[in-house]
């Protein structure tokens, strides 16, 4: 067995992750929705899903493209006592709306720069070059893993076949339990 095999033995299943979508104009049509089946929300149905087929429980918000609130809330998930990690889907494009790296970029303690280099290069032999355009990021806050990915639908079955398979890995690391 192989050193991150044996690290990965001592993970556990059943992680509690909170999922955010983030766009305004799916939050100005369900602002209220306590699910990505009530928001319409594909992307978000991709991640919990996948995160409850391996044993996960998901808790959902939707939130609209405001630096505030997403700091807002990233701070209210932090700071509970039963958030494992953090996946945020959405507003990681180029266009001016698109803030989610500016909110949750500089409440990052520690990032985890592969997370971003994978999915780019992964993302290259499905769309080309323009890989180059996410700006997916992971990294640690307070230790709870932080993974923002772009919100197609596409980007986000790749994004979460990248998480999945080393969540619990991250999730122990970051609590300084490996």
């Amino acid at each position: 067995m192989n050193t991150s095999d044996e690290h990965k033995s001592h993970t556990k299943r059943g992680y509690t992750i909170a999922v955010a979508t983030i766009s305004s104009s799916r939050y100005r049509d369900h602002e209220d929705a306590r699910n990505p089946a009530e928001a319409d929300d594909a992307s978000g149905a991709i991640i919990i899903d996948a995160l409850q087929d391996v044993g996960h429980t998901a808790r959902y918000s939707l939130l609209p493209d405001d630096i505030s609130l997403i700091r807002e809330w990233l701070e209210g998930v932090v700071t509970g006592h039963d958030t494992d990690a953090i996946i945020t889907t959405g507003g990681t494009g180029l266009a001016p709306s698109d803030v989610t790296i500016e909110a949750a970029g500089p409440l990052l303690e520690k990032e985890i720069p592969g997370f971003g280099e994978i999915f780019r290069s992964k993302s290259m032999d499905e769309i080309g070059y323009a890989a180059m355009l996410t700006r997916a990021i992971a990294g640690i806050v307070r230790g709870r893993a932080v993974f923002c990915m772009p919100g197609s639908p596409n980007a986000v079955r790749l994004g979460i076949g990248i998480i999945a398979s080393e969540l619990g890995h991250v999730v122990e690391h970051a609590r300084g339990r490996v």
